[in-house]
This record gives C-alpha cells, structure tokens and sequence, in this order.
C-alpha cells in the first residue's frame, strides 16, 4: 500500500471508531497515533491514558505528560497493579499478557464510563510476528491497532512523526522495565528501581539507546553498537552508576542492544566483566 493511501487508511480506521481511549506510553507509536487521532477526530473525541506502576521508567511518564500538554492532547495517568498479581511477579514468559489484560480491563472501564467508542493500542505493521502475548490479552479485550490495520511501519511512523513535529520522532524504543529482567526472576519494585537508577545515570552519560538487564546482582549492559565504542571512555561512570543502584558488578554485552535479547537467555552470549564490587 502507498503512504498516502496507509494515511487514509489510518483516518478511515479513526473515523470508524468515532471516539477513543488510547494506551499511551509515551513511546513513538502511542504518541502518534494519540496526535492523529485529535487531528482526525477532535480532541473532545480522544482520550490518551498513561498506565502508572513501578514498571514504568519515570521519563517515559513525564515524556507523556509533556507531549500531552504541547499537542493539546486530552491526558489522564491512572495508576494500574499488575505488580499484585503473582502471576506477573512470578516472570514467566507470557508476563505480558498479565500486565496488558490489568491494563486494558483499566482503559475498557474508562471507555465505558466516558462513553467513547473504542480503546485503541499503538501497534504497528512490524509488530507481526514478534514474540507479543500482550497482543493476546488486547484481542481479548477488542482493543483496535489502527497503525497496524493501516499497514504503517516503524519507520514510516518515525517520519511521519518528524513530519508533525513531534519530539519523539527519533526517540529509542523503551518497553517497561520489567522487559529489562529474565523471564523466572520475579518482577519486584526493589529490582525495577534498580534498573532505573542505573538507567537513568547511563542517560546523563550521554547513552541514548542501551538496556541495563538485571541478573540478581549482576547487570548485564547492552549497548547499541553504534555507541558501544563509547563505554570505555566511560568505565568509571559506568561502574559507579551499577554500583549506586544497588549491582555488584556490571558486564558488557558485546553484541550490543537488539531487541528480544532475553529470549536468547546468557547461553552463548559475549560479556566483558566491567567492574566488580565485594
């Protein structure tokens, strides 16, 4: 399909909706379509709902809400509590599907009481086929993938997004960070706030697309390749980070960042011991 008619067809699908409650994480696609979706139905007709829980990195919060407020994007951050379910603690693989079924249960209830239309999900064309199980939680619930039915890929969405001005055009994808540890070591506030400590000191560095995987107390750091040269000049800071958010010690990954990694598992991977602390 041509760009303009996946355009079209991104409207068409909003206009058949008439109304909607959007999952909106902050990230590259929610942000878009939340942008569209005012452009094409008004603002009165769009709501953008921000979950809130410990999994979610605090930028990834504030990038929302500041998004929401510059684009005249109608916001609203509830707090959901996957984390009281010991099926999502426990980690097991499909962790998704627990976590998307609190929160789209959340966003039907919103929905229903604001009396909008449909609950819309920022899943795009490339999403296909990856390892998804959230995806089965949002089918249970009638959740819409606009992009997705519109045939628009991550990259057509990126340009497009320069295209309005939007600020997350070229922003690194950030999945919650529960993504950040193996599937079997259970999701705790202590080990997510770790994760965001180490994270966000990584950020000041000046890392901009990286993962701090969480191996009890060992972090397992991903870089994208594109900036791994870079760790070196930074060992100490590194070191220092991981140390303060409560690791042991940090290892470098030398494939560097991609997507899915915890689905390898360690077996086979390449790792350069950083710094250690007794």
């Amino acid at each position: 399909m041509a760009p303009d008619s996946k355009r079209q067809r991104l409207a068409d699908v909003l206009r058949e909706c008439g109304s909607v409650v959007i999952g909106y994480s902050g990230g590259v696609d929610s942000v878009f379509l939340a942008r569209v979706a005012v452009d094409v139905l008004g603002a009165p007709n769009v709501l953008a709902v921000t979950g809130k829980s410990d999994s979610i990195a605090s930028w990834m919060e504030d990038t929302a809400r500041e998004v929401a407020e510059r684009f005249g994007i109608p916001w609203l951050e509830l707090e959901t509590h996957e984390m009281r379910d010991p099926r999502y603690a426990a980690n097991p693989s499909n962790r998704c599907y627990f976590c998307k079924s609190e929160l789209w249960t959340r966003l039907a209830d919103v929905a229903r009481d604001r009396g909008m239309g449909a609950v819309l999900d920022g899943s795009n064309a490339d999403d296909v086929g990856d390892h998804r199980p959230g995806a089965v939680a949002a089918t249970e619930n009638a959740v819409r993938s606009p992009l997705l039915e519109a045939g628009l890929t991550k990259a057509e969405i990126r340009e497009w997004s320069r295209e309005l001005g939007l600020p997350t055009w070229d922003q690194p994808a950030a999945p919650c960070l529960a993504s950040r540890i193996p599937y079997g070591i259970a999701v705790t506030p202590e080990r997510l706030r770790q994760i965001e400590t180490a994270e966000l000191a990584l950020r000041a560095l000046g890392f901009r697309d990286f993962r701090v995987r969480h191996h009890d107390g060992l972090a397992r750091l991903e870089v994208h390749p594109a900036e791994i040269a870079r760790v070196a000049e930074h060992r100490a800071g590194i070191a220092e980070a991981v140390r303060a958010a409560g690791f042991r010690r940090v290892l470098i990954d030398l494939q560097g960042y991609r997507r899915g990694s915890l689905n390898e598992g360690l077996a086979g991977a390449q790792l350069v011991q950083l710094g250690a602390f007794g």
